[in-house]
C-alpha cells in the first residue's frame, strides 16, 4: 500500500509510510477494543448459561448486546482514585504498560497472507517475547498501589508467567521446526490445502503439544484456573484492587486482547492459520495455490477464517473459567514444572525423531517439505526481479536457509 502511494499517487515516502503505519495501528487498536466489548458480553452470557442464569437481557434488547458499551460509559464517568501512599507515576502508567505489551504483539501477527502490520522474519519470537512484557504492568500496578494484597497478586503473576514461558517456548519451537522458518506467514502458508496439512495433525506429538501450548497460554494470560494474580476470594481483586474507572478498564482490554492473541497464534502455529479445512478457492480454480497471487477477496476470507478460529479459542477459555476451580499457587507451579515442561520436552524430541524417520508423514508426500515452500517463492521473486535483493529479503527469511535446505 505504501508503494502504491509513493509510485502511483506521488506522495513523499515518509508521509506514505507514516500514513500506512497509523492506519495499521488504528485497525489493530479497533480489533482489541472491539473484541473486548464483544468478549465481555460473551463471557457474561456463557457464565450465565453455565450457572443456569439469563445474563444481560435488557440493555440493547433481548440479548443485552449493549451491556458492554454501557459498562464502558460507566467506567469513563467514574472518578479516578489513587491511594495516599501510592507511587503516583508508576500507579498511573502501569495499565498502559500492560495494554501496550498486548497491543505491540499484534504488529507481527498476520491475519492472512501479508495482511500484517509488519512482517518479520522472527515473527514467532517477537510475538512471544513482547507478550511476556505484559507482566511488567502487573508488577508495577501491585508495587505502586501501596497495598499488600495487590503486591501479593503481582508477585504471583510474575512467578507464574516466568515459569510458564519455558514450556510455552518449547511448544512454539515445534511448528517453527516443521515449517523451517520463524516467519508466521511462512508457517501459515506451509499448512495450506486440506485440514490434513495442519500441523496439529502432522503427527501424534504435535497433537499433544498443541494442548500443552493451550494450557500454558491460559497461564500466560492469567486466566482461570490460573488467575492467581486476581484471586477475588483471597486477594480482594489482586493487583488491580486499587484501580477504578478508565485505568481499570485498560487492564481488562489487555487481558482480552492477549486472550485473542494467543488463540490466534495457536491457530497460525497448529490449526492451519487463515486456511480453511477444505481448500475451496483452489477447488473452484480461484487460486493457483500461490498466496502471493491470490485476490483480495480470498485474503478477506482468510481473515474471517483466522478470526473464527481465534474466537473459538477465546470461547473455550471462557468455558474453562466457569467450569474448573482455581488452583493453589503450589499446584500452579507443579503443573508447570512436573507436567507441562517434561511433556513439552518429550513431545519436542518425538517430533524431531518423526522428522528424521518420517519427514513426509505416514503417507508419503502428504506434507511438502519446508524448502519446497520457500523454493516456490524464490522462483517467483526471481522471475519478477532477479536483481532486487531487498524484495527477495521481504519474501524469504534467508537465502542461506534455502541453500542449506537443498
Amino acid at each position: 500500500m505504501a508503494e502504491f502511494l509513493i509510485e502511483t499517487m506521488g506522495f513523499p515516502a515518509w508521509l506514505s509510510w507514516t500514513a500506512i503505519a497509523g492506519l495499521s495501528a488504528f485497525l489493530i487498536l479497533n480489533v482489541i477494543a472491539g473484541g473486548a466489548l464483544v468478549f465481555i458480553w460473551a463471557e457474561r452470557k456463557i457464565a450465565a448459561r453455565i450457572q443456569d442464569r439469563l445474563g444481560p437481557t435488557r440493555t440493547g434488547g433481548r440479548f443485552g448486546w449493549l451491556q458492554s458499551l454501557a459498562d464502558g460509559i460507566k467506567l469513563l464517568a467514574k472518578e479516578d482514585l489513587m491511594p495516599d501512599g501510592a507511587d503516583a507515576l508508576l500507579f498511573r502508567i502501569a495499565p498502559y504498560v500492560s495494554f501496550c505489551a498486548s497491543f505491540c504483539a499484534f504488529i507481527a501477527l498476520p491475519f492472512a497472507f501479508d495482511v500484517v502490520g509488519q512482517r518479520l522474519n522472527v515473527g514467532v519470537f517477537f510475538v512471544v517475547a513482547v507478550l511476556g512484557l505484559e507482566v511488567f504492568g502487573v508488577i508495577l500496578a501491585g508495587y505502586a498501589s501501596a497495598s499488600k494484597w495487590s503486591l501479593f497478586g503481582a508477585m504471583r503473576e510474575a512467578a507464574q508467567v516466568v515459569s510458564y514461558e519455558v514450556p510455552l517456548g518449547m511448544c512454539v519451537v515445534v511448528p517453527v521446526m516443521l515449517a523451517g522458518s520463524m516467519d508466521l506467514v511462512t508457517i501459515g502458508e506451509k499448512q495450506a490445502g486440506w485440514a490434513s496439512n495442519w500441523f496439529i495433525f502432522h503427527d501424534p506429538f504435535t497433537f499433544i503439544i498443541f494442548w500443552v501450548y493451550y494450557t500454558c497460554a491460559l497461564a500466560s494470560v492469567n486466566r482461570a484456573p490460573f488467575d492467581l494474580a486476581e484471586a477475588e476470594s483471597e486477594l480482594v481483586a489482586g493487583f488491580h484492587t486499587e484501580y477504578s474507572g478508565l485505568r481499570w478498564s485498560f487492564f481488562f482490554m489487555a487481558e482480552y486482547g492477549s486472550m485473542f492473541l494467543v488463540s490466534a497464534l495457536a491457530a497460525i502455529l497448529f490449526l492451519g492459520a487463515w486456511n480453511g479445512p477444505i481448500p475451496v478457492s483452489q477447488l473452484l480454480g480461484l487460486s493457483d495455490g500461490m498466496a502471493a497471487n491470490a485476490p483480495y477477496a480470498l485474503r478477506l476470507l482468510g481473515c474471517i477464517n483466522l478470526f473464527l478460529k481465534a474466537t473459538a479459542g477465546v470461547l473455550v477459555m471462557m468455558w474453562i473459567r466457569w467450569t474448573l476451580p482455581r488452583l493453589r499457587i503450589d499446584q500452579v507451579m507443579t503443573t508447570c514444572l512436573k507436567y507441562c515442561t517434561p511433556i513439552a520436552a518429550a513431545m519436542f524430541a518425538g517430533v524431531m525423531l518423526w522428522q528424521l524417520f518420517l519427514p513426509g508423514g505416514l503417507i508419503a508426500g502428504s506434507f511438502q517439505n519446508a524448502a519446497g515452500v520457500r523454493e516456490g517463492w524464490l522462483e517467483q521473486s526471481n522471475n519478477q526481479d532477479p536483481d532486487n535483493e531487498d524484495a527477495l529479503s521481504d519474501i524469504l527469511p534467508s537465502r542461506r536457509i534455502v541453500e542449506v535446505s537443498r
